[in-house]
């Protein structure tokens, strides 16, 4: 390779050398075209064009050596994008809190009913499968019109107010993974694609490779079934046919 090395002069802190290599013009830029490029758009295909920008936004950072407050402004702006655009396609969709995940013992939560939103998707769907998978066998499934509905003495996952639902960057899969201990390289590895699949989208980061495919089965699956407990039913086999594939090569 080769080097280049540059004398300066009267620079001891750097308040000399640092401006040369400022990048909040850079993303004071992606943000405007990322605004105005949305404005009209619908919340799922503003979704899309977020994605592209939290990648150029990556390559902006990958060059900002001397990152300060309009790193942390433009971070803080495409989150505060992102999360409206999710609040606006799905209402109903859990918000993270902050707190901390507490472990516990799964031979306590067995035979009881869990309950959580109708209509399940990606994370509900995957969370059910979890459940009767590794943790309560007997588990009953409770879909709920209204959240609000959710009986005292069930189990809540993945809605506002849930015993499990999504703690910080983690979605309540991954919150299902922590609280029971579950860290096998494939559970592990299903997380990191449910992940993708429920709220990867706002985040730009790169889907696993098999992601696409199964969002479409599971999109195809959840229009020609309006049952939900029918729906579960095949939708465990994608999930368990996933986990195989996993347990033999977790970077499949």
């Amino acid at each position: 390779g080769v080097a280049h090395v540059f004398a300066t002069e009267g620079d001891a802190d750097g308040s000399d050398f640092a401006p040369l290599f400022d990048r909040a013009a850079d993303y004071r830029a992606l943000l405007d075209e990322l605004v105005s490029s949305t404005t009209t758009l619908p919340a799922a295909d503003a979704l899309k064009l977020h994605r592209k920008s939290h990648k150029r936004f990556e390559q902006v950072r990958a060059t900002d050596f001397f990152p300060g407050e309009a790193q942390r402004q433009a971070r803080d702006t495409l989150d505060a994008l992102a999360a409206t655009w999710r609040r606006a396609l799905a209402p109903d969709e859990p918000q993270a809190v902050q707190a901390s995940i507490v472990r516990r013992d799964a031979a306590s939560h067995r035979g009881r009913v869990w309950a959580t939103r109708r209509r399940p998707w990606v994370d509900r769907l995957a969370c059910a499968w979890l459940i009767r998978r590794c943790i309560d066998p007997d588990a009953r499934f409770l879909w709920l019109a209204d959240a609000r509905d959710c009986p005292a003495d069930a189990l809540g996952f993945d809605f506002d107010g849930a015993t499990f639902s999504h703690v910080g960057e983690r979605v309540s899969f991954e919150v299902l993974l922590a609280s029971f201990g579950l860290t096998s390289p494939a559970l592990q590895r299903l997380g990191e694609l449910v992940h993708a699949l429920d709220v990867g989208v706002a985040e730009g980061a790169p889907w696993p490779p098999e992601a696409r495919g199964v969002e479409r089965v599971l999109a195809g699956m959840r229009d020609a079934l309006p049952d939900d407990d029918a729906l579960l039913a095949v939708a465990n086999g994608v999930f368990e046919a996933l986990y195989i594939t996993f347990e033999k090569d977790p970077r499949a």
